[in-house]
């Protein structure tokens, strides 16, 4: 089927770790049009750490925190 990731024996394959980052991205973009409808011209840091569900480690690196859905 075009278009479709398949195993060697006809199986999907999923990433996950891209499927989380192409939504976060979605994410982002959605987050984005609404700022840009509210006048704002582009999204606070802390406004986007938001969006992506990030939390600081103790090392003071953003970690983010992805849900499998």
């Amino acid at each position: 089927m075009p278009g479709s990731a398949r195993g060697s024996k006809g199986s999907v394959v999923q990433d996950h770790v891209a499927l989380a980052e192409i939504e976060l991205c979605g994410e982002l973009m959605i987050a984005a049009s609404a700022a840009e409808a509210a006048g704002e011209e582009r999204l606070s840091l802390a406004r986007i750490d938001e969006v992506l569900r990030a939390v600081t480690g103790d090392f003071d690196e953003p970690v983010r925190q992805y849900e499998r859905r």
